[in-house]
């Protein structure tokens, strides 16, 4: 099923000069605006959202707006850099989110999800990475993912939640209680509705269609029949220029899915030949396809590390061949190398050597199956905290220097957090007779400890005085759990008293 995603960027073209002059810029809390030519006339073609909190609005003439706000910040706007900003933009949402971005002028991007959205972990996941990526950079934006351009443009832009994910189900339910002006539509046609008393799209769209058409054409009804899905609207994705891609035109479309087999196994021979002439790998690669309908279909697949080899490129995409429609047709292929990296020749051994086995192509394909996300290895971290020192690492990272501390044992599985317990202990210093964990009770034959841990006070001054005491513990039936204290077992400012769970051996 199609899925879109719609970026809307509301303070776009503040944002990017903020961006382009980090040092004469002024402070992001004084009002600017950006000030443009309608005719003869200048307008507010922008505004920070310090000046949209005093009334200036987009549209308003620039004499107005300086009247309205003392010591308003005024520069000129220029809109062609903006697209071109805009542009840029779009290139890094090719390489790390999708192969199918085109740009939304003046103040967004709109990209298909389809197929890509499991490498971030699921589209509420990928629309959260994308949001932190841009807000790292002062970049404003809001977001939707829907099952077409219509609906996610008008969700993104017209519904308070700054991130939103509409299920395809749910299309007619988000788009019912929207302004007509989120449908894409000139101010001019937007205000004439407005004034024969139309409020919402749902209203709209409950009108009979031969009225509406009369008084306003077809454009109208194709832009209601776009949001909910009726019609497809295509779009033209950026091609970045530089980066390594083979096509391969058809004189008739093709659609069986042993003939896309067929020509996949093709392009990926060709694309090698070309990264060895570069002396590059590809560490990601998209394949797209062309329909005779306008419609591109996509598939994104990442690599742990770079390669050249067809066969292992071609693998990776036929694998996930299926996941395709081909509709009526295609009637192009393209697979491109979005993302490379320098691959030296490696010179081979007559020596006899057993080879190292290469286990990259098995991290691909799990990869490429379950997600980025749910694949890594766990390395050390610079902490006593127990939780704090291990992290996930790329299951192909190069080995830390660190190293865990063996001086005393440490449970084979660590709970992502301690669960509380229900224990009779004796205090200070004793371990546990018996404790209670989700609902079983385990009576406690052996114990060994206590391991005294400290909290890390130059992390926060909370843990200045907190203490952990740490028992390994085996029951009756010979299962070893590690438990701990919060508190020394006499000053309550050290703990609360309290036994956790935070370990199991074995």
């Amino acid at each position: 099923m199609k899925r879109v995603v719609s970026l809307f960027l509301p303070t776009w073209p503040t944002d990017r000069y903020y961006r382009a002059r980090p040092d004469t810029a002024p402070p992001r809390d004084r009002p600017l605006v950006l000030i443009g030519s309608d005719g003869r006339s200048k307008v507010i073609h922008a505004a920070n959202m310090a000046a949209r909190k005093t009334g200036v609005r987009v549209g308003m003439p620039a004499t107005q707006a300086q009247a309205l706000v003392s010591g308003l910040e005024t520069q000129l706007a220029d809109p062609a850099e903006d697209v071109a900003a805009l542009e840029r933009l779009g290139l890094w949402a090719v390489r790390r989110y999708s192969p199918h971005v085109a740009v939304d002028p003046p103040d967004g991007l709109v990209f298909e999800a389809t197929g890509v959205s499991h490498l971030f972990g699921g589209e509420a996941a990928m629309l959260d990475d994308l949001s932190q990526k841009l807000r790292s950079s002062s970049i404003a934006m809001r977001a939707a993912c829907a099952a077409n351009w219509g609906a996610a443009h008008a969700v993104a832009r017209f519904t308070a939640p700054r991130l939103n994910v509409v299920e395809a189900s749910e299309t007619a339910d988000a788009l019912a209680s929207l302004p007509v002006a989120a449908l894409r539509l000139p101010s001019d046609v937007v205000q004439h509705l407005r004034t024969l008393g139309f409020a919402s799209i749902g209203e709209l769209n409950a009108t009979p269609r031969a009225p509406l058409t009369l008084r306003f054409g077809q454009s109208l009804l194709q832009r209601i029949d776009q949001a909910y899905g009726r019609v497809s609207e295509p779009f033209i994705p950026l091609e970045p220029p530089e980066l390594p891609r083979v096509t391969r035109g058809f004189p008739e479309p093709i659609s069986a899915p042993e003939t896309l087999h067929r020509y996949t196994e093709k392009l990926a021979g060709e694309l090698a030949a070309l990264l060895e002439d570069k002396i590059s790998g590809a560490s990601q690669l998209d394949l797209l396809f062309f329909r005779i309908d306008s419609r591109i279909e996509s598939i994104r697949a990442g690599l742990a590390r770079p390669t050249r080899e067809a066969r292992r490129i071609s693998r990776l995409l036929t694998d996930r061949i299926e996941t395709i429609d081909p509709g009526p047709g295609v009637e192009r292929m393209t697979l491109v190398a979005s993302r490379m990296d320098d691959l030296p020749w490696r010179p081979g051994s007559a020596l006899g050597e057993t080879p190292v086995r290469d286990i990259g192509e098995l991290i691909d394909t799990l990869t490429n199956r379950v997600g980025e996300d749910r694949l890594y290895r766990l390395a050390a971290v610079e902490s006593d905290i127990p939780e704090r020192s291990v992290t996930r690492i790329p299951p192909l990272a190069e080995p830390t220097q660190l190293r865990w501390q063996i001086d005393w044992p440490r449970p084979s599985r660590l709970l992502a957090y301690p669960e509380l317990v229900e224990t009779v202990a004796l205090l200070p210093d004793h371990p546990p007779i018996q404790f209670t964990w989700r609902g079983q009770r385990r009576r406690i034959k052996r114990a060994d400890g206590p391991e005294r841990i400290f909290g890390e006070w130059i992390r926060s001054k909370d843990e200045l005085r907190s203490v952990r005491d740490y028992f390994i513990v085996e029951d009756e039936a010979g299962e070893r759990f590690w438990l701990f204290r919060a508190g020394n077992g006499e000053d309550p400012r050290t703990g609360d008293q309290r036994w956790y769970l935070h370990g199991l051996f074995g």
